[in-house]
């Protein structure tokens, strides 16, 4: 059995990319200017109109910057904003699923560099991330493979799973978006985390399990 997490309101409080953006811009890794169109996109995901390639546009605001500068910050991050903010009861998950032998990987549309410490906080392998594209320690403004949003995460996790000789069936999936309902649709043991309504409704019509987190700290 393989537990597979959502990482953004899932397991942390906000946005993996929130809190690595407030720290890049504390640090003057980047500039406001960089990032101004984002509300823009934040509004047309809360309408259910997101634009499939955002992060892929997102990041060519990246180019340019040293690989250990990122790390450094994604380092920063998470000491001062994601560790605080993870959810009590995804730890709790996390851990329980671990103990009993089973796997624990995430799937996330975030950038494997900022979820990184995440990954070694709960001793997680493996994990499916969109990948920075960098070119002498330099990133290149790109993603290689592209980022892993909405119906790209389900390809990912269904490639995955066949590479493990797993089934899509022998799969817990835990997500907050409705963005994820074609990967939660295929999985065996879907479970609606924190869900906006929309995926709320998809829930209580499939008759998925339910779960909901407020307490942080873990």
């Amino acid at each position: 059995m393989v537990h597979i997490f959502d990482i953004d309101k899932t397991i942390i409080k906000r946005t993996s990319a929130w809190y690595f953006l407030r720290q890049a811009l504390s640090d003057r890794v980047i500039r406001y200017s960089q990032i101004k169109n984002l509300p823009a996109e934040w509004v047309k995901y809360k309408l259910g109109r997101p634009d499939m390639d955002f992060i892929d546009k997102a990041v060519t605001q990246l180019a340019g910057i040293e690989e250990g500068v990122l790390k450094r910050t994604a380092e920063t991050c998470f000491r001062h904003h994601i560790k605080p903010n993870i959810y009590t009861g995804a730890a709790r998950l996390i851990r329980e699923a671990q103990e009993s032998g089973g796997e624990v990987i995430f799937a996330t549309s975030s950038l494997r560099i900022i979820i990184q410490p995440l990954e070694f906080f709960f001793g997680v392998h493996n994990s499916l991330a969109g990948d920075l594209e960098f070119n002498g320690g330099i990133t290149t403004g790109r993603l290689t493979g592209g980022s892993l949003f909405g119906i790209r995460k389900k390809t990912a996790v269904e490639e995955w799973l066949g590479r493990n000789s797993l089934c899509p069936k022998d799969a817990w999936f835990y997500s907050d978006s409705y963005t994820d309902i074609p990967l939660l649709e295929i999985c065996g043991k879907p479970v609606a985390v924190n869900p906006d309504s929309t995926l709320a409704k998809a829930a209580k019509k499939h008759g998925w399990d339910i779960m909901r987190f407020t307490e942080t700290g873990a």
